[in-house]
């Protein structure tokens, strides 16, 4: 039998950690022997253990390992990290290690450094002459670059639940449930927004065109006129039928205010992709006067960042729009690390692709009247994420309602 001993240390019972480790070892046939455990008793204490795992080949206890390092298990007797260049171009070591989303730290040269741009399913990369370590996608490695192969001198740091937990951002969950009481929810939502914009901190709003054809898209406007909002992620969809309504009060040929369908209005959207690109862009459209109103337009007129990423299936697509989805990506990524929290509505694509780029340290919303959106992030990795099953056209107007609750007061 090969053995290798392993720590856990935090809130390791209340997080589920410990269980969760008992879960791994057994399930991949190994089995382990407990050398200490020992258990925090008041609320601010954190509770250690050391395990024996054992495994009848290396390749199922290096199999065992990687898996608990990525629900921040520790080995004992951690050493430094070891590096492999990279044979190409977009090419790793076999044995490189696949980050999570956590924050991680790698051992190098007898200093623990931060590894910085965390995201999951992509590899370390050490800068040795800067002794940096990097987290860096599959398409950006080149060749030479020297990549953290294995687990040993990786360390994986998880969100905590602690204990007295009082409200749904203290520790972020993605339980999903249609029949959650929405405005307890609302108010903890409204809470945290103001909390993190009270500390300077930055908001991304991902969106779905559920958001224009509900009429929802006056309250999206509103929050980013009044600085809600630092970057917006979305598709062509969200922002053509935006423009849309801005220019012929429908979308998807539906009166957004009477519900009613209009005459030819299954060609609205079309003719406001034509409008854009006759004015040469959104932002062309909006000095040149033929925008004005929308999602869109408060994004221009507040100098607020937006990335509008392709799809294969997109009409136009609006000239904003980004088709290389690896350049989108990358366009992405220039804001992903410097926010604090993050709304994902009625887009289940676009929710799944940021949420994977997402440090877990961001609160993050989910809002979507499909469950299987949320559930198919928490199914990806990114189970910090609290998720509301909800109309959208219901969810956005109570939450702005919320937010400006003191004024009315």
């Amino acid at each position: 039998m090969f053995k290798r001993e392993i720590e856990l240390s935090g809130h390791i019972i209340d997080s589920n950690i410990l269980p969760k480790t008992f879960d791994i070892i057994m399930d991949r046939g190994g089995d382990f022997d407990t050398v200490d455990i020992q258990v925090g008793k008041n609320k601010t204490d954190i509770s250690r253990a050391k395990l024996i795992v054992y495994a009848e080949s290396i390749e199922k206890l290096n199999q065992i390992l990687d898996e608990l390092s990525a629900i921040g298990v520790s080995i004992a007797g951690i050493e430094e990290v070891n590096l492999e260049e990279s044979p190409a171009d977009h090419v790793l070591p076999e044995r490189f290690y696949s980050t999570t989303h956590h924050t991680t730290h790698v051992l190098y040269k007898g200093n623990w450094l931060v590894v910085k741009d965390i995201e999951m399913d992509c590899a370390i990369v050490i800068d040795e002459e800067k002794e940096e370590a990097y987290c860096r996608p599959l398409g950006a490695i080149k060749k030479g670059d020297k990549i953290v192969v294995g687990i040993e001198g990786v360390k994986v740091s998880t969100p905590e639940k602690p204990r007295g937990k009082t409200n749904n951002f203290e520790f972020m969950n993605s339980e999903v449930s249609s029949e959650k009481p929405l405005m307890s929810i609302v108010e903890d939502i409204a809470d945290e927004v103001k909390k993190v914009k009270a500390r300077g901190g930055k908001i991304a709003f991902v969106g779905g065109p559920a958001i224009d054809h509900t009429g929802a898209n006056k309250v999206v406007a509103k929050l980013i006129k009044e600085g809600y909002i630092d970057v917006l992620f979305a598709g062509n969809a969200l922002a053509t039928h935006d423009i849309e309504i801005a220019l012929y009060g429908t979308s998807l040929g539906i009166d957004v205010e009477t519900g009613e369908i209009v005459t030819n209005g299954h060609s609205h959207h079309m003719r406001a992709i034509n409008t854009i690109n006759r004015s040469g862009s959104i932002k062309e459209a909006v000095e040149d006067g033929t925008l004005k109103s929308g999602i869109m337009y408060e994004l221009i007129k507040n100098d607020v960042p937006y990335v509008l990423a392709g799809s294969i299936r997109d009409d136009g697509p609006l000239p904003d729009v980004i088709t290389d989805s690896q350049e989108a990506q990358n366009e992405m990524r220039k804001y992903v690390q410097k926010i604090d929290m993050v709304f994902m509505v009625a887009t289940m694509l676009h929710s799944i692709a940021v949420g994977n780029m997402l440090p877990s340290r961001v609160s993050s919303v989910c809002v979507d009247v499909n469950p299987s959106t949320v559930t198919k992030l928490a199914d990806r990795g990114s189970a910090q994420v609290l998720g509301v099953v909800t109309d959208v056209g219901a969810f956005l107007p109570v939450l702005y309602d919320e937010l400006h609750k003191d004024d009315e007061d």
